[in-house]
């Protein structure tokens, strides 16, 4: 929950939306069940820095059917991470209106894992390849933020 929430804070301020973030673990104040009104929703990535699970989780108070989600993240590599949180507003009932992350790894295929989803994904910087001190990154298309 805090390498997305710089870049989801500023985009919902610059777009004037509320944001909500999935959190990693269960607070205590978090109560009730799974996937569910009255409990929480609930998803699970690979972490390719931890080498584990990782659970996400969303009050269901906060992530709402009426909904429309912008969903933000730092990066886009293999699209698991991203696909979870996808998994989570499915869950609740919720439109996904489109992906942005700040950096897109092209070489690890996750925007074509998300492809399916039908929905805009848009980065900032995308590396197209990484061999040892040389890294190639390139310019993002422009964003055009009228199809959101």
């Amino acid at each position: 929950e805090v390498s997305g929430i710089a870049p989801a804070l500023t985009t919902g301020m610059a777009l004037d939306v509320p944001i909500v973030y999935a959190r990693k673990t269960r607070p205590i104040t978090m109560t009730g069940g799974v996937n569910g009104a009255d409990g929480v929703y609930q998803s699970s990535a690979p972490s390719h820095t931890k080498g584990s699970i990782t659970n996400l989780i969303i009050s269901p108070e906060y992530l709402l059917p009426a909904d429309k989600v912008l969903l933000i993240d730092d990066f886009l590599a293999s699209g698991k991470t991203i696909a979870a949180l996808v998994e989570l507003i499915e869950q609740c009932g919720a439109e996904l209106a489109g992906i942005g992350c700040v950096v897109e790894k092209s070489f690890e295929e996750g925007r074509a894992r998300l492809a399916h989803l039908n929905v805009p994904i848009v980065t900032l910087a995308v590396i197209d390849s990484m061999d040892g001190s040389d890294i190639n990154v390139r310019d993002a298309e422009p964003v055009n933020l009228d199809v959101l």
